[in-house]
Order: structure tokens, then C-alpha cells, then sequence
């Protein structure tokens, strides 16, 4: 069967996946309305293509914290890639290698973060990092992926808590025995007789995080820290006072709190706030190149992809990855041009409008 577009691979792997494993990847918090709007909130933005603009040679690439990267899509710190594949992260760590963009690793990995530098050794990777209770098991991962080369540390701030993801309950979710959250290996020994969420033990997260937590992750690193979860002006305000490299504007694929904004509602006014000190990304329903080009439009530098991936890994492995990241590449440049733009720098606020619908 011929894979035309990202739909295409959701289908495959929904039939080919256990309900379990589907349900984990789809799932969102309580009523799925923010995973949902996610979605739907595309489809409101129009686009006022413009033409006679010569698009005869288009150029895709960009730059994110520096580093140039082929177009504007990565991937978006995702856990659990064994589930779908069995060579999982570092399957997505070879895709993302071969097609030159970047891929944040997820603390959640079921391959370590050795064994994915060592599947793609030239990669640009950024790490998805947690505060934990205990400082030092974040302390020692960010020692890690430092020394491992992981370009950027991306400090995902909306989980003080698991959201209330209700398939899972139902599922009663847990990771096969043969799979383990190979980062923390040898680490929860001695807990493992307490309830597991999501591979580790219960209440290892610190929902105390703060603002002042950004300061102590920059004393222990000298890597650019992305703030991951931020949906409102005033956080942005904060993120850009202390000092951080990026924001990611995310709701975490509509999993956490219900009811909240799509990330693509909410970048706007973030990009405004923020005026260009630091860069901005966004998460969260992009399923096409039109999508790609409406968020940079709002003033994304980059857009990062979740659950297309996993469905590209379910499909056939790193080859279905890269299938995924090459199709929407394709349908940006080819959305690019039908819009009348030649590279990511023309494209702007004006070729948006909102649908009244």
C-alpha cells in the first residue's frame, strides 16, 4: 500500500498495534478536548497564498539554536519507540540523522541515551529532561547527555503530575517486562515494590518544580536550556527573564490538562511576547505541510512532530520515519510554493487569516 500521507501511516498502525500500546500513544487527558483542538485548531487558519513570485527553486533548510537543520520539522520527545518497533529510538535516531534535522530524546526511552548517540553518531539531538524528588538522577542524566554531545536541554515543565489519561486506566498500562526505561537501568532497584507509572516508580517526579529550578539547572550545565509546556504570555515573560535559550509551546499532546488551549492558539501571543529574544517551537496536531507553514507563519522557528513518529516506527522502523519526515517535507516545500514563498524567511503573518468557522 502506497503511504501518501501522515493519515495514512495513523491507520496502519492503529490496525497493527496492540489496543494497549494504540491506546498509550493516543491517548489524552480526561475528554481528549485539547487533543483534539490540537487538530481542529489548523483547520481554522487559512492561508492568503500570493503569486507570480517565481517559486521555480525552493529552500527548505533553517537554523535552531544555531545549527542548521534540512526543513522545519523534528521530533518531539516521545517515550516508549519499543513499543512500536523493536529497534525503537534508535531507529528515529537514524531517520532523523539521515534526513539532517533534530530529534529530542525523551527521558522516557526504552534505549539509552549511549545507545542512541551510538546509532547515529552524527545526529543533532537535543534531551527532554524531568526534575525529579531526587536533584541528582536529573544531575547525572544532564552530565550524560552532555558529554554524550546532546546539543540542548529541553526541560519539560507541565507535569508537577501525570494527567488522567483514562484508556490507560482502563488498559491498566504497563510496560512489557522485556522493555524498561533503559535510562534509569539499576537505578530503582530497591522501589520497584512500590506502583510503577510509565516504567518508573510512582511520585518520582517533583511537583514542586519552580522558576528557581532554572537556575539550578544552569548551574550544572553549560547547554542551552528550551523550557517545554509553555502556553500562556505571562510564562513566556518569565522563561525569556531567567535566562532559558527556547520555549516550546505545548500542551504535551493534549495529555496533561484538559481544556487548555491548542498549541497553535496559543503561539501567537507567546511569539509576540517574546519579540524575538529567544526562539520559539511548537508542538501538538501538525499532521501536514500546510500546518508546517501556518505555524511558522505565527512565528514558529521550527515545529516538532509526536505521534507521527511513532506511527512511522510502527509501520516499518527508521525507513517509516523517514518516510514521515520526508513527506511532510515534500507537502511543506510544495505548500511553500503554492503559497508564493522561496524559503522559510518569507514566510510571514500575512499569509494567514483566521476562518470565522
Amino acid at each position: 500500500m502506497a503511504m501518501v500521507c501522515l493519515t495514512d501511516f495513523e491507520e496502519y498502525a492503529k490496525e497493527h498495534l496492540s489496543k494497549a500500546i494504540w491506546d498509550y500513544y493516543a491517548a489524552g487527558a480526561d475528554e481528549c478536548c485539547t487533543r483534539d483542538d490540537n487538530l481542529l485548531a489548523y483547520k481554522r487558519i487559512r492561508l492568503r497564498p500570493r503569486i507570480l513570485r517565481d517559486v521555480s527553486v525552493s529552500d527548505t533548510r533553517t537554523t535552531v539554536q544555531g545549527t542548521e537543520i534540512s526543513f522545519p520539522v523534528g521530533i518531539a520527545p516521545t517515550a516508549f519507540h519499543c513499543l512500536a518497533s523493536h529497534e525503537g529510538e534508535m531507529a528515529t535516531a537514524r531517520a532523523t540523522e539521515a534526513l539532517n534535522t533534530c530529534y529530542i530524546t525523551s527521558t522516557y526511552s526504552t534505549c539509552s541515551v549511549e545507545e542512541i548517540v551510538a546509532a547515529a553518531p552524527n545526529g543533532y539531538r537535543w534531551f527532554q529532561l524531568y526534575v525529579y524528588r531526587d536533584r541528582k538522577l536529573s544531575e547525572q542524566l544532564v552530565q550524560r547527555v552532555e558529554a554524550l554531545g546532546y546539543k540542548a536541554l529541553v526541560l519539560t515543565v507541565d507535569v508537577p503530575y501525570t494527567g488522567k489519561r483514562r484508556n490507560d486506566i482502563r488498559n491498566q498500562f504497563r510496560l512489557p517486562p522485556h522493555l524498561k526505561v533503559k535510562n534509569f537501568e539499576g537505578v530503582f532497584q530497591q522501589e520497584m515494590s512500590v506502583p510503577e507509572e510509565y516504567g518508573i516508580p510512582a511520585n518520582t517526579l517533583d511537583p514542586s518544580i519552580s522558576w528557581k529550578d532554572i537556575y539550578w539547572l544552569q548551574s550544572i550545565t553549560r547547554l542551552p536550556i528550551i523550557i517545554k509546556g509553555i502556553l500562556t504570555k505571562e510564562d513566556a515573560e518569565l522563561a525569556v527573564e531567567h535566562g532559558v535559550q527556547g520555549i516550546i509551546v505545548s500542551n504535551h499532546g493534549g495529555r496533561q490538562l484538559d481544556g487548555g488551549p491548542a498549541s497553535i492558539d496559543a503561539l501567537a501571543e507567546i511569539v509576540d511576547t517574546v519579540a524575538g529574544r529567544i526562539e520559539v517551537y511548537v508542538d501538538g496536531g501538525i499532521r501536514t505541510g500546510s500546518d508546517v507553514l501556518k505555524a511558522l507563519a505565527l512565528g514558529a522557528k521550527c515545529v516538532f512532530i509526536g505521534r507521527p513518529a511513532v506511527w512511522g516506527l510502527a509501520y516499518k522502523g527508521a525507513e517509516g520515519v523517514k518516510e514521515v519526515l520526508q513527506i511532510l517535507n515534500d507537502e511543506f516545500r510544495l505548500s511553500m510554493a503554492l503559497s508564493g514563498c522561496r524559503n522559510v524567511a518569507e514566510i510571514n503573518r500575512n499569509l494567514i487569516h483566521f476562518s470565522k468557522l
